[in-house]
């Protein structure tokens, strides 16, 4: 295994405990993303893997050696800031350039790195000019091409797309998964942003509150969710929740009863339990199926965004959003019906949010 993380923990001198027992295997080439709400110790985690925080127990591993007390510069990592961090004096050839000027790199050889930087990253145009003149996006490109043009064996990314708008995170999302493809180097990246984990990842590990909640690939933590908080923070618009309690097999949601039987065929061990009832806004179909339950509801508000719609409706007393075809887009203030296939349907322990 290129890098283990065995026990890991962060406590700061305060006593605040950042990081629990964070355990992670990662193969060489790998691209994996950390991703969680602000605050949840991703970033902490990432730092600890550059040599910016000591560890304080555990046991971090590059290549099977142990690496807690080797400096950023042994562990050779390179390091994608949120901020670009550029020299404004300097030209883009000057600040890709920097990192392997400072080590003392034959001009010829720098030239040559830079110039095949610049190609990957299509900054060919642009190595005569100033950081002032480029976009926030070319920027970003250039901080990246600082780091890649080491070549080191782990490139380490903390949110570097969070300054951007919407189109040039888009953008930068391709740029970084093409370049990943064409330098195979071993990427992890942080990010709050579900998309980018779920567009760029070839294993997303989701945290919250310095515990690691799930490891997978993305399809994993989309349609395999291990408890209630990653099923709910994977996907867009959020999956919907309602808590309700097994009586007879079934479970209610809003004034409709739902046989948990089609579904779960020892729904009966389940008698008498708490429990969360889930399903993804895009489980909703509109025309009547077999293997799906029947939902009546009350639209109260659409809102079409292109090529789907997304739908909030009232069921009884619970609040959901559909999302739709934007062809099928409902009236408001409006009785609706819609089904749910008995596959789209999670069942959360009401106690520990763990799937059932």
């Amino acid at each position: 295994m290129y890098i283990e993380l065995k026990n890991i923990n962060k406590i700061y001198p305060n006593g605040y405990h950042a990081v629990h027992n964070f355990n992670l295997e990662i193969e060489k080439g790998e691209f994996v993303v950390f991703v969680g709400p602000s605050g949840c110790g991703k970033s902490t985690t990432l730092r600890m893997i550059a040599g910016l925080e000591n560890i304080s127990n555990g046991e971090f591993l590059i290549e099977g050696k142990r690496a807690n007390e080797m400096g950023p510069r042994e562990r050779k990592v390179a390091m994608v800031f949120q901020s670009y961090a550029l020299y404004p004096q300097m030209t883009v050839y000057d600040n890709i350039a920097f990192g392997l000027t400072l080590q003392g790199v034959d001009e010829d050889v720098i030239e040559k790195r830079v110039k095949e930087t610049a190609r990957i990253l299509g900054l060919t145009d642009y190595l005569d000019r100033l950081p002032r003149a480029l976009s926030g996006g070319q920027r970003q490109r250039v901080a990246i091409g600082r780091a890649i043009i080491r070549k080191v064996g782990i490139f380490l990314m903390d949110e570097p797309l969070s300054n951007l708008d919407a189109k040039q995170r888009v953008t930068m999302r391709y740029e970084i998964a093409k370049i990943h493809k064409e330098t195979g180097a071993t990427t992890i990246y942080v990010t709050h942003d579900q998309t980018e984990a779920m567009t760029l990842a070839d294993k997303i590990v989701v945290m919250k509150d310095g515990y690691i909640q799930q490891v997978g690939t993305p399809y994993d933590l989309y349609f395999k969710p291990a408890n209630v908080f990653v099923a709910g923070f994977i996907g867009e618009p959020p999956m919907n929740f309602a808590p309700s309690r097994v009586s007879g097999g079934c479970i209610r949601f809003g004034g409709a009863e739902l046989d948990l039987t089609p579904r779960y065929a020892d729904a009966k061990k389940l008698e008498g339990k708490e429990v969360i009832f889930g399903f993804r806004p895009e489980a909703a179909v509109l025309q009547p199926q077999e293997d799906a339950y029947r939902i009546d509801c009350n639209v109260e508000l659409t809102e079409m965004l292109g090529d789907y719609t997304n739908v909030y409706i009232t069921v009884g007393e619970q609040q959901a959003i559909l999302k739709v075809d934007s062809h099928d887009t409902p009236q408001t203030d409006a009785p609706f019906t819609f089904y749910i296939p008995y596959s789209g349907v999670y069942l959360f322990d009401g106690e520990t949010e763990k799937v059932i």
